[in-house]
């Protein structure tokens, strides 16, 4: 019988195996990187300045620039990961996900690799906001502890939102038809959801639909601990909790259909 342990590290390295593939991509072209940083730099700069002065947006807890750069920070994530998938229908094309299928690397093994990968994009991100966000003056928190605990956050909801886009590209299956449907889940999921204007002024259906948001409480855990002085409203442990849960469904499912995009 295999020592656990073993058959533990053994997976742990397959994983690494994949990931570190996907980020000596990213080493090989840092330019998407500057160009990522665009998208962010337009949100707070031009749209949280001029929300800022609509009334009902601003908060008890300071300026809506403020309020807004942790849900700016949850979406230029969340916009890198959700078309992820793609990448894993361009490897199909060059015959890259032939050599993965073949290999003796658990299915889960390879999902969490690539969801390992992109948790290195979003935290890259994540460096580009947080100095911007400095740059404009926002109240960020760097104490070390709520650093380490937002870097956690980020590549959890990276990574949830890069498997969910993995099993759009096993069910489509075409960049065409990928890139339609990215695009129309990709906005849903940023406005229906806290992180440009409070939960509070929603209607009471969007509402709903803003708990049922996995990005809803990403922003929620980055806002207590990006910010200085402010608080969860649903409590990081919960916060975390739901990320963690809809990320290991999302990798159950995502391992199990995989190898469709070979068929």
């Amino acid at each position: 019988m295999a020592d656990p342990i073993d058959s533990l590290m053994g997976f742990a390295t397959q994983a690494y195996a994949v990931a570190d593939a996907e980020v000596r991509k990213l080493r090989h072209d840092p330019s998407e990187l500057l160009t990522r940083a665009i998208q962010p730099a337009i949100w707070l700069v031009l749209f949280g300045e001029v929300m800022a002065q609509v009334r009902g947006l601003t908060t008890d807890n300071g300026r809506y620039l403020d309020f807004l750069a942790p849900g700016i920070l949850a979406q230029s994530v969340l916009f890198a990961a959700i078309f992820y998938g793609i990448a894993a229908i361009w490897e199909r094309d060059l015959g890259v996900l032939h050599r993965y299928m073949v290999s003796p690397a658990p299915r889960s093994a390879l999902v969490i690799g690539k969801a390992v990968s992109s948790a290195v994009r979003g935290l890259s991100q994540a460096a580009m906001v947080y100095l911007l966000a400095l740059l404009l003056g926002i109240s960020v928190d760097l104490d070390p502890i709520h650093l380490a605990a937002a870097i956690g956050m980020i590549a959890l909801g990276s990574g949830l939102f890069s498997t969910f886009s993995l099993i759009i590209a096993c069910i489509v299956r075409t960049r065409e038809r990928f890139m339609g449907i990215g695009q129309v889940l990709t906005m849903p999921i940023f406005f229906a959801s806290n992180a440009i204007y409070p939960i509070d002024i929603m209607p009471r259906w969007l509402k709903v639909v803003s708990l049922a948001n996995p990005l809803t409480y990403e922003v929620d855990a980055l806002r207590a601990l990006m910010l200085v002085g402010n608080t969860s409203r649903y409590g990081l442990a919960a916060d975390f909790i739901v990320l963690a849960a809809i990320s290991a469904v999302m990798i159950v499912i995502a391992a199990r259909i995989y190898p469709r995009l070979t068929m």
